[in-house]
């Protein structure tokens, strides 16, 4: 940990799913996922919990699309809702729904003084994210949708975290920006690597929330779903 890190700040190398060291709750078993992404982090995190899944991209691009007057909330969790509903028509379409309990899709957004910055189109746009998010604090918010494959009744949350930047100078920027790891991000950076690379930042919440899928929430979402389907007790968190 480097100084000025606070203790939150210190993720696992492998997996991030228990960021704060405490063991992670067990899943219940729930039937495959198909997950509307091929984002490795999403897969990493979903494997991390043993919840079996396949992957596959929902088929449009989102990062072309803009929030508008949309509240960040709204506006990530509707995204996610549209790649799970995308994901069950191409389950339907190949005639495989019946193999799956549910579609997992999910969003993730940063907003910095009550703009959204999303998924960055090219370097240019990525260059102009991380410039706006040095030196200060910005919010992640990554909204999650799971539609049941049987009658596509839907579940929608969100989760947020908070994400303070000390000052990361403009080489530092374009010599990550020559690396491409910045695509497909959003906010144009992934928590654990940029930690790992030595800036500055520190994060208050769930670092599964950052990196684009809010594990802690997700389990206890499917805890219920998984006590509703079976009649057993609901847990009490």
């Amino acid at each position: 940990m480097s100084a000025g890190e606070s203790p939150s700040a210190a993720i696992e190398p492998a997996g991030l799913a228990a960021a704060d060291g405490r063991a992670r709750p067990a899943v219940p078993s729930i039937g495959k996922i198909l997950l509307a992404s091929r984002s490795p982090r999403r897969r990493e995190l979903l494997s991390s919990y043993g919840i079996e899944h396949e992957a596959e991209h929902p088929g449009f691009d989102d990062s072309i699309l803009r929030p508008g007057n949309t509240s960040p909330r709204t506006w990530v969790t509707s995204l996610a809702h549209l790649k799970a509903l995308a994901g069950l028509e191409q389950l339907q379409e190949r005639g495989r729904a019946a193999e799956f309990s549910y579609v997992l899709g999910a969003d993730t957004t940063c907003v910095r003084d009550r703009a959204v910055l999303g998924t960055p189109a090219d370097a240019s746009e990525a260059r102009s994210i991380l410039r706006a998010l040095r030196d200060g604090e910005h919010e992640v918010i990554t909204g999650v949708a799971l539609v049941r494959t049987s009658d596509a009744a839907r579940t929608l949350f969100a989760d947020r975290a908070l994400v303070r930047w000390g000052a990361v100078s403009d080489g530092q920027i374009e010599e990550y920006l020559a690396t491409g790891r910045w695509e497909a991000k959003a906010g144009a950076y992934n928590l654990h690597e940029r930690i790992l690379a030595g800036w500055p930042i520190t994060f208050e919440g769930d670092a599964t929330t950052i990196t684009g899928l809010p594990m802690g929430m997700l389990v206890r979402v499917l805890t219920r779903l998984h006590a509703r389907r079976t009649g057993s007790p609901a847990p009490s968190h």
